[in-house]
């Protein structure tokens, strides 16, 4: 095997390879909208994952757009969602989450971007093995993607408990006082009804 075609498989195998994609978390303001991109050429693959974490009724509005503003998927007032794409065109792809529709509450968005850079004829010179290695790298990535989904709902259900332990112990502590109140109350009344009263 010569060298110029091993070094041409390797940066083959780095292209093929190569994730765009990291968590991210952003704050969506009421009534606001938060737009991110990436530069794609033709057949770049990208898929993004989002799930909203926290705020009104974990929804959120979604779409992405290509370099013309064509829009190449949207999702409105989901919770989670996946999109992906093979870019037809280079240039700048912009995605967005927007909390438009709320005028009160804030949402958190935690969601991941991933991608594959096209190498042209790539394709012919990826062994069987490294076709695998592929495979599995996207594996783990559909994995990782899952693992931070349930982390976040995780923490959204731990953050609902602990309000909702909050409240019971506030209520307990009111009927306490109200029952404490309640039993003075009847006490002082029927201790009344066993004075004597003196006539002079």
């Amino acid at each position: 095997m010569s060298r110029s075609y091993t070094l041409y498989l390797l940066i083959s195998c780095l292209g093929l390879l190569i994730s765009l994609g990291s968590a991210h978390l952003v704050e969506v303001a009421a009534g606001k909208k938060e737009c991110f991109f990436e530069d794609l050429h033709v057949n770049d693959k990208m898929t993004v994952t989002y799930q909203v974490g926290q705020g009104g009724h974990f929804d959120i509005d979604f779409w992405l757009t290509d370099p013309t503003m064509k829009v190449l998927a949207k999702h409105m007032r989901q919770t989670t969602g996946t999109v992906s794409i093979t870019a037809e065109t280079d240039g700048r792809h912009e995605y967005c989450f927007s909390n438009q529709m709320s005028a009160i509450a804030d949402k958190m968005v935690s969601f991941n971007v991933h991608g594959i850079i096209y190498v042209s004829g790539a394709d012919d010179a990826v062994a069987p093995v490294e076709r695998e290695v592929r495979a599995l790298a996207a594996g783990l990535t559909s994995v990782k993607d899952e693992q931070e989904y349930v982390t976040v709902r995780e923490r959204t259900h731990r953050n609902t408990a602990e309000s909702t332990n909050g409240r019971v112990k506030w209520w307990s502590i009111l009927q306490a006082i109200v029952l404490f109140s309640v039993v003075g109350w009847q006490v002082y009344y029927l201790k009344s009804f066993f004075e004597v009263k003196r006539v002079i």
